[in-house]
């Protein structure tokens, strides 16, 4: 389609879902703008979310795995941590992808616009209240924000991720509210640094509303390595006085150096004008949208955490792909069957599909069958022995429905699932796909083998 036939495309926000967007559109001969209010193109995720993030993980492992290597006759020296150095890597890091991401747009003569953008009627968005351009098309990926403790605002020493990710130094002590997949990263990473960690979750179970199974051996993890873990337990309060953070914890007040709040998120719909372009947004704030991603204005397209959905990155980033798609009169739809979701803490946690909490609720009759990594001769040479492999399969067909992995490389194996799913392979087709060994993929084949009653063979 021309760029007449088209108009012009906006994309608001050039996180992973705007930006994938753009770039797609592009490709397909369209003029984007994107409008976005950091310095380059990679929003949240890439700048203070999902890159730093691992950046640190990855330190935080190689220490793990160094203490470990002393059950194996090697010694290592504690580490000494230089935190400037740390931080200098990690942003280093960042600044490469924003520059290779900046770089891709320009190669697509993609406009990249700093600033806020907001709609003015169903045509036209302004851009910090000064400039205003007409469009064809509009992308809105704004994505989310931390959710703050109600009547508690973000500060020094109150954090939110971005802030935590920030290293603003390693504080002694370190109260995190919230167990769930951000406060359970950054909690590992500084205790494995040096702080003293206390995690308080308001619900039964670390990582609330995942398969129990999942959650245990994480459980058990988190529990060795922090101070103190606190579940169905809420913070009543939480106040920075006297260069600390205070909290009223049931009754009990606690000092700490640093609190990281990490309950969630909500999306970032505020001064966005959606009324003033016919956009309807749900119960929660979210954007509504159709599978196409088309709001309630037919000629404005939402994806990623504005739009609800899983909230992650990779979901958004397919989202933009649907979008500069139907933008651009293609026939495409967001209809996938697994997203996957990971967890990267030590150990990961990640699952794709159906999940058996989800079978339970939907009154659902699934044959589950699970592989412990103790029978896998691959896991034991990593020290990941603790781990296991549950795979969700249709009692009928076979048809493979759902996946959970726990243990090392769990971000990595969970894919062969999605992409199983996807395509609606059975029991059969896993079990007589060869997986090289020893490896933990072979612990999928031999999860699927079970189905059969087929005894297995890893174990050596």
């Amino acid at each position: 389609m021309s760029d007449d036939e088209a108009g012009r495309v906006i994309v608001i926000g050039g996180g992973p879902g705007g930006y994938a967007a753009a770039f797609r559109a592009a490709d397909r001969g369209l003029s984007v703008t994107v409008v976005d209010e950091g310095d380059g193109l990679g929003g949240v995720c890439v700048d203070r979310g999902c890159i730093p993030s691992k950046a640190l993980l990855t330190i935080m492992e190689t220490i793990l795995r160094a203490r470990e290597a002393s059950e194996a006759g090697v010694h290592f020296d504690d580490p000494s941590i230089d935190l400037d150095a740390l931080r200098t890597w990690k942003d280093e890091i960042v600044d490469r992808l924003v520059g290779g991401l900046d770089s891709l747009a320009e190669r697509r003569d993609i406009e990249h616009v700093h600033g806020r953008a907001r709609f003015v009627d169903t045509d036209t968005v302004e851009i910090d209240g000064d400039e205003r351009r007409s469009f064809d098309h509009v992308v809105l990926a704004t994505g989310s924000r931390p959710r703050p403790l109600p009547g508690v605002e973000f500060g020094e020493r109150i954090m939110d991720s971005a802030r935590a990710l920030a290293l603003p130094d390693l504080p002694g002590s370190l109260l995190v509210v919230g167990g769930g997949y951000v406060g359970l990263e950054l909690g590992q990473v500084y205790a494995t640094l040096g702080s003293e960690v206390t995690v308080v979750e308001m619900t039964d179970s670390l990582l609330p509303g995942t398969d129990e199974d999942l959650v245990g051996p994480l459980s058990d993890a988190v529990a060795a390595m922090v101070h103190d873990v606190r579940l169905g337990t809420r913070v009543e309060e939480l106040t920075e006085a006297d260069g600390a953070v205070e909290a009223r914890i049931d009754d009990e007040t606690l000092t700490f150096d640093r609190a990281l709040v990490a309950i969630g998120r909500v999306p970032n719909v505020e001064d966005l004008g959606l009324d003033a372009a016919g956009i309807e947004t749900r119960d929660d704030g979210t954007v509504d949208v159709d599978e196409h991603r088309r709001t309630s204005n037919p000629r404005v397209l939402a994806l990623g955490d504005v739009a609800g959905g899983a909230w992650l990155a990779h979901e958004a980033m397919r989202e933009g792909e649907v979008a500069a798609d139907v933008i651009a009169g293609e026939a495409d739809a967001f209809d996938a069957r697994a997203i996957p979701a990971v967890v990267y803490t030590d150990p990961q946690v990640a699952w794709c599909g159906l999940t058996e909490a989800e079978a339970e609720r939907q009154e659902r009759e699934v044959k589950v069958e699970r592989f412990p990594w103790s029978a896998s001769g691959r896991a034991h040479t990593l020290g990941a022995s603790a781990g296991f492999t549950k795979l969700l399969f249709d009692p009928d067909d076979g048809r493979l429905l759902g996946a959970g992995i726990v243990g090392r490389q769990a971000e990595a194996l969970v894919a062969e699932a999605v992409v199983a799913i996807e395509m609606g392979a059975v029991a059969r087709d896993l079990e007589m796909s060869i997986h090289p060994h020893p490896t933990l993929s072979e612990t999928i084949g031999e999860a699927a083998a079970s189905f059969h009653g087929v005894a297995t063979h890893v174990a050596h």
